[in-house]
């Protein structure tokens, strides 16, 4: 997979901007707050539509413009696509092929990254949400059904939290309500929660294996899904079924004095553990940084197991963060079989001499040259 070229239009802070001169590791050298990261998001957005820095489409548009378009040829196996996401105050938009998508899930995996940048950090030591987020924004470049379940359990979830804010004084209607959200909840919930589990358990095996090479056998990783009920390793969806509405019904009371749904996959976890031992509370910086490294080299072969191509890898200001040893590892990850984005200040923060006919971009004020 390679992207071929690059158009924005009044995105972030490029107004005009077209870049098609892309090679296999291409370098975006700049100072900080001069849209280098922007670049980077503009390719991940026609990725998965979303950006992984802000949920508000309005902050993707440059100022006093209506709307930003984006859009790039991509090389696939089986021919060149192009790509268009349109974004504007009624919402997005998105062309395959100059034919405009009734859904952004049947958009979304036509063009597949990895991106890995420093606060992915969190994923290992922040919040269940960041975990979650990961989890869903993943799965959903491979198998763009598990979108259409997740936003179809969302809607639903947020009509369930309703009734049961209004269930302490609606009376008797309020139950039948309840039991109708219910089965729509574990219906679309059960697809969730067994894809996550296929996932985790694929990464697993790549991740593993990473992280041992990576600390020369002195450390194994270990990867557990954590559902909010059920075991870990179950994924028959007639079981989960049975378990989620088991779980609603035992939680109901609970759930109508506090006013929300308290299981499902949006409460799940996920855990990392290092030589037995939780990774988000004993291990060090150093051995989070390790984990949150070999989880996104994992990536990249699971995606390239799951269709059969290599991701496009974006890499945000996070050589500098990486030991040289690290760096290294990572280099001859993506070295002459991804296609790789990488973002810094400047060369010396770069193992250069491990890379191969880089191509180097400068990025100021939302100008890029060559």
């Amino acid at each position: 997979m390679f992207v071929k070229n690059l158009n924005l239009e009044h995105y972030r802070n490029y107004e005009q901007l077209k870049l098609d001169s892309f090679g296999s590791v291409n370098l975006l050298l700049g100072n900080n707050a001069q849209g280098k990261t922007n670049l980077l998001e503009a390719i991940l957005m026609l990725a998965l539509t979303k950006s992984h820095r802000t949920s508000k489409d309005k902050e993707l548009i440059s100022f006093q413009a209506d709307a930003a378009v984006l859009a790039a040829q991509i090389e696939k196996k089986y021919g060149t696509v192009s790509l268009e996401l349109r974004l504007s105050g009624q919402g997005k938009k998105a062309k395959l092929n100059g034919l405009e998508q009734r859904k952004l899930s049947d958009f979304v995996g036509t063009l597949n990254v990895v991106m890995f940048a420093p606060e992915d950090l969190e994923i290992v030591k922040g919040t269940p949400g960041i975990r979650r987020r990961f989890l869903d924004m993943e799965i959903g470049q491979v198998m763009p059904s598990y979108l259409f379940h997740l936003q179809q359990y969302q809607k639903v979830l947020l009509q369930r939290n309703n009734t049961l804010k209004s269930a302490f004084h609606a009376g008797p209607e309020a139950g039948v309500m309840l039991e109708i959200w219910n089965e729509q909840l574990a219906e679309h919930g059960v697809k969730i929660i067994k894809r996550r589990k296929q996932f985790i358990r694929k990464l697993q095996k790549w991740a593993s294996d990473i992280h041992f090479g990576i600390t020369n056998g002195a450390e194994s990783l270990e990867l557990t899904y954590l559902p909010s009920f059920g075991t870990a390793d179950e994924e028959d969806e007639a079981v989960l079924l049975e378990q989620f509405m088991i779980k609603l019904s035992q939680l109901k009371d609970q759930e109508i004095r506090r006013g929300m749904t308290l299981a499902g996959p949006h409460r799940d976890d996920m855990a990392f553990h290092i030589n037995g031992k939780e990774a988000q509370v004993f291990g060090s910086q150093g051995q989070q940084r390790t984990t949150a490294l070999s989880l996104k080299l994992a990536e990249i072969e699971l995606i390239h197991q799951e269709i059969g191509e290599y991701p496009v890898l974006l890499l945000d200001d996070v050589l500098s963060e990486l030991d040289p040893y690290r760096q290294t590892q990572l280099i001859e990850t993506f070295q002459s079989r991804v296609q790789t984005f990488i973002t810094a200040t400047g060369m010396e923060s770069i193992n250069a001499g491990r890379l191969k006919d880089a191509s180097i971009f400068h990025v100021h004020n939302g100008q890029v040259m060559f």
